[in-house]
């Protein structure tokens, strides 16, 4: 224990109901939805009566995309989508800081069924454990966050600060809840993202952006294919010089990143050549995702990756006279942090100690993209700590712990109380 608990505070944490989770958290699974699907706007008008019920101020709004998609800091979108909702739920004074409870309500869709046990949108509960698409990715995280709010409620604690919470659309894709309600004009002095981290904190995320490399050939029929060139032979060593440039990249990785075999991932995650097993093809299409190192300028990711890809094409006979096009589409994640020394950090340990106990929560970096980089680049101080191993995000091995999850609802009742403080 660091400090010892307020009246508030130790009234707080009991009011933290478990049951209560473990109920919110098969309920939100049960929602299927998938990033850009209309069950992803279905969840935000759920959860806009859970804020409602809770007595939040709550602001829920059609985004308007046209508007968004045109800015010039508009972080890309992956999915197709019609509309997009955002919801914003506000609580307590104006005499203290605001801290925000992030969270995206979206998901990733749960590919081949035969690989799941069961539907994967019809959550199971194996003891402590719950399976089902976004289990730890992030329903828990949303879970734990309306927890805090009961338990804060139920105690009857008065918030000298404020409680913001934003539940955000696309974040799978790219970012554009959270964009678009940055954008509304929303902020704070902390914020608080629930994304899995495996119980350390996450006060870094490297950044992703999607490329796409289209590789000519020359057609003919399969019988002749010494008068054709065939496209895939001709990407050949553009994919060997990629796999060189990633090495090159994760060389020297920042501190906070190091315990991570590949911090920035180079990766092709899709190969389409050709349209008839009998031809040459003379197209090929590559598209994958380019790891963005912490404190790098996206610009220079993305000219890092064009040159590989030139000189790949300088250096063969066949390139040299038809060179791949590299575009870049999709999600654009750049890296973002925690300063150095922030106090929230700290306030965060405190407060898990406080709540839950067991050793002091270590600090790492993620080599993946999210919305922590968009709250920072708003001048937010913002970090990541949340239920459940990102290793099974995305997977049909997809599960969460429903006593970590309570854990962490426990921490942020902590968290927010020592934030925005108390009369």
């Amino acid at each position: 224990m660091t400090a010892a608990l307020t009246a508030e505070e130790a009234a707080a944490l009991a009011a933290v109901d478990e049951a209560s989770v473990a109920r919110t958290l098969l309920e939100l699974i049960a929602i299927p939805s998938v990033t850009g699907s209309a069950a992803e706007s279905e969840i935000q008008h759920h959860l806009a009566g859970r804020l409602d019920r809770l007595g939040l101020e709550t602001d829920l709004w059609p985004m308007d995309l046209p508007a968004l998609r045109a800015h010039p800091d508009f972080p890309g979108t992956e999915a197709p989508r019609e509309e997009a909702w955002g919801l914003v739920g506000t609580t307590g004074g104006t005499d203290g800081p605001t801290v925000v409870l992030q969270g995206h309500v979206d998901v990733v869709p749960p590919g081949d069924p035969a690989h799941w046990v069961g539907d994967p949108f019809v959550p199971r509960a194996v003891g402590d454990t719950v399976h089902g698409r976004g289990a730890c990715d992030m329903k828990a995280g949303l879970a734990a966050h309306l927890a805090a709010l009961e338990a804060i409620r139920a105690s009857g604690s008065r918030l000298r600060g404020r409680v913001a919470v934003h539940f955000v659309v696309g974040e799978e894709d790219g970012g554009l809840g959270a964009f678009g309600t940055l954008q509304r004009g929303y902020s704070g002095d902390a914020c608080l993202i629930t994304e899995p981290t495996g119980g350390a904190l996450v006060t870094a995320n490297a950044g992703a952006l999607t490329f796409r490399i289209e590789v000519s050939g020359r057609a003919a029929h399969a019988s002749t294919r010494d008068e054709g060139a065939s496209a895939i032979d001709a990407y050949l060593p553009i994919h060997a010089a990629l796999a060189r440039l990633e090495a090159v990249r994760n060389a020297d990785p920042d501190p906070v990143m190091a315990e991570h075999p590949i911090p920035y991932a180079l990766s092709v995650g899709t190969l389409r050549a050709g349209d008839w097993a009998s031809s040459v093809p003379d197209l090929l299409v590559a598209e994958g995702r380019l790891g963005v190192r912490l404190g790098e300028d996206p610009a220079e990711a993305r000219a890092a990756l064009e040159r590989c890809v030139a000189e790949a094409c300088a250096a063969d006979p066949w390139l040299r006279e038809h060179p791949a096009a590299v575009l870049w589409s999709g999600g654009q994640f750049a890296s973002g942090r925690l300063a150095a020394g922030h106090p929230l950090r700290d306030l965060v340990r405190d407060a898990h100690a406080d709540a839950v106990g067991g050793p002091r929560l270590p600090e790492r970096g993620a080599p993946y993209g999210s919305d922590l980089r968009l709250y920072a680049a708003a001048g937010v101080p913002t970090l990541q700590f949340g239920p459940g191993d990102v290793r099974l995000a995305h997977s049909p091995r997809e599960q969460v712990s429903v006593r970590e999850t309570v854990q962490v609802a426990r921490t942020l009742v902590l968290a927010v109380l020592r934030t925005a403080g108390t009369h």
